[in-house]
């Protein structure tokens, strides 16, 4: 799924869509109900550690929520820069770049001379 929608708003649909209230899941997620609801507004953002009780809660897939979650963190990032576009493929190629040094330093056996 390629979501437009913040992560918050997401929730917020998710929720309303079970008709669960914002206190109850607040309390599942022990938060106050005013902070899960800056979350739904997008004025707070919300952390991974919440991820698996809000997949729990919706019987949504924890790496669908961590997807959309993360891709806000992008986006408000790179929003008011005049290049993001040029900024996300010099960082994808970085992406690509540190998971190949990762793979070939795990590959090194430190036990030979």
């Amino acid at each position: 799924m390629r979501s437009k929608e913040s992560f918050g708003e997401h929730i917020r649909n998710l929720r309303e869509s079970l008709g669960l209230p914002l206190r109850k899941v607040a309390a599942a997620l022990d938060l106050d109900p005013s902070t899960l609801s800056k979350i739904e507004r997008g004025e707070r953002t919300a952390n991974k550690d919440m991820i698996p009780v809000f997949a729990e809660l919706f019987n949504e897939s924890e790496d669908q929520l961590v997807l959309i979650l993360l891709s806000d963190k992008v986006a408000y990032d790179l929003v008011r820069e005049d290049n993001p576009e040029e900024i996300l493929m010099v960082a994808e190629e970085k992406i690509k770049y540190l998971k190949i040094k990762k793979l070939e330093q795990g590959k090194l056996d430190f036990d030979k001379p």
